[in-house]
């Protein structure tokens, strides 16, 4: 009976040694364009057709240059990573060390700031170069349990020859990535990692788990930290008759007077007080306070003026548009929903339907309440640039889009239609 890539997992758990035989069989096959006895896993291809993209070559052991240890130790301060160790400590280390298993968190450029296991366990890490300051990125090191997790943003194993250098074929490695829950953004990844016999399917499953509780822990200290700048805000917003808002560092807001509730506000990578435009309020007095900021909305129009709208597809899963005009210019990072509709919108300046943007998107026209819903939430921070009946950018405003070099890294996990179209045709 032929294998699957299911059952050469479940097979690790019982026969570790058969399964990472078959799985060298695999890698040998599909890395010479041939055809194993099972096909990769969709995950572990797809990552094997990123390196032979990039020229990586799996024979070669490649290590760059690691941190200094006080380069290491300021970004250990700096990222909020620190904050989550002693959950990730809590629910990995213990069973790890008894599994001969050593814990890795890398920060979100894929740089190993702590490990911690089974002392046997991290002398054979060293000899991989999985060392403190090491640089462990998809494209410097190939398919990886801290790389992979960082560039497809879900939990990955990578069992023995799925690892697309040869060097690390004797290792399993499982990761999973922590976002910050402000913004999304990747902070960083977690790790359980150890020799090829040690490995488990249900590892994958434990690790995630435990990254979503370090999520969870950074969920809560983000409401700590709004409800101390909430006190704070109180007796400043009780002076004001206008419209007015208090927000913290990343546009979180904490009160508000003499208008409606809003969760965030879209800020500038950089605010700095004076009078700024920031969507949806227009124009406003920005002053600082501890914590955050007060946003002072003017009743005034948005200012008339040339107005130029960038979107940044560029960086893998760091799309952004940006606003540039008279009154200044601010960012907004995109998720994968919105970077799609506006490039759909950026292709279609005369404008798109709901019906013709539902089957730009899922090929399937009747889905308008989805789209109408989504773009109800792009007009939340692009509204004052944006018309609809049809959808569609103020035809006053210069809209630009910079793109990867290669077509096919064009939002390269989008399966809407027309995205797929235009990778294929550019």
């Amino acid at each position: 009976m032929a294998l699957s890539p299911t059952d050469v997992t479940q097979l690790a758990a019982v026969d570790a040694g058969r399964a990472a035989r078959v799985l060298s069989e695999v890698r040998a096959a599909t890395l010479s364009g041939g055809r194993g006895p099972v096909p990769p896993r969709p995950v572990i291809e797809q990552s094997w057709e990123r390196m032979m993209r990039s020229g990586l070559d799996p024979d070669l052991d490649v290590r760059s240059g690691l941190l200094s240890r006080e380069e290491v130790q300021r970004r250990r301060e700096t990222t909020a990573l620190r904050h989550v160790l002693p959950v990730l400590r809590e629910g990995l280390l213990s069973v790890a060390d008894v599994a001969h298993h050593i814990m890795v968190v890398a920060d979100h450029e894929a740089r190993v700031l702590w490990r911690e296991g089974h002392p046997s366990v991290l002398r054979k890490a060293d000899g991989l170069g999985f060392e403190l300051g090491a640089d462990w990125r998809e494209s410097v090191v190939g398919t990886n349990g801290v790389g992979t997790p960082a560039v497809v943003r879900r939990p990955v194993q990578v069992f023995a020859s799925e690892h697309f250098q040869r060097s690390q074929t004797s290792w399993t490695c499982t990761g999973a990535p922590i976002t910050d829950p402000r913004d999304g953004r990747l902070i960083g990844v977690v790790d359980v990692s150890g020799p090829l016999e040690t490995m488990h399917p249900a590892t994958l499953a434990w690790v995630d788990s435990v990254a979503k509780l370090a999520e969870a822990r950074l969920r809560e200290l983000h409401l700590t930290s709004l409800e101390r700048l909430r006190a704070v805000a109180a007796p400043v917003l009780a002076r004001i008759t206008g419209r007015a808002l208090v927000v913290d560092r990343d546009g979180w807001t904490a009160a508000v007077t003499g208008m409606p509730y809003q969760n965030r506000v879209a800020l500038p990578k950089s605010l700095s007080p004076g009078r700024r435009w920031l969507p949806p309020l227009g124009l406003c007095a920005v002053e600082p306070l501890a914590g955050g900021w007060l946003l002072r909305a003017a009743d005034e129009p948005v200012p008339i003026g040339a107005t130029r709208i960038t979107l940044d597809l560029t960086q893998p899963r760091r799309w952004s548009v940006t606003v540039s005009g008279g009154a200044g210019s601010w960012s907004h990072e995109l998720s994968p929903r919105h970077a799609e509709l506006l490039y759909l919108l950026a292709l279609h300046r005369s404008g798109r339907s709901a019906a013709e943007l539902a089957e730009d998107m899922f090929g399937d026209a009747g889905r308008t309440v989805t789209v109408r819903a989504e773009m109800s939430r792009v007009r939340r921070y692009l509204g004052a640039f944006l018309e609809h009946r049809p959808y569609r950018f103020r035809e006053d405003a210069e809209v630009g889009v910079a793109l990867p070099d290669d077509p096919r890294d064009l939002l390269p996990h989008s399966t809407a239609p027309a995205v797929a179209r235009r990778r294929a045709s550019v």
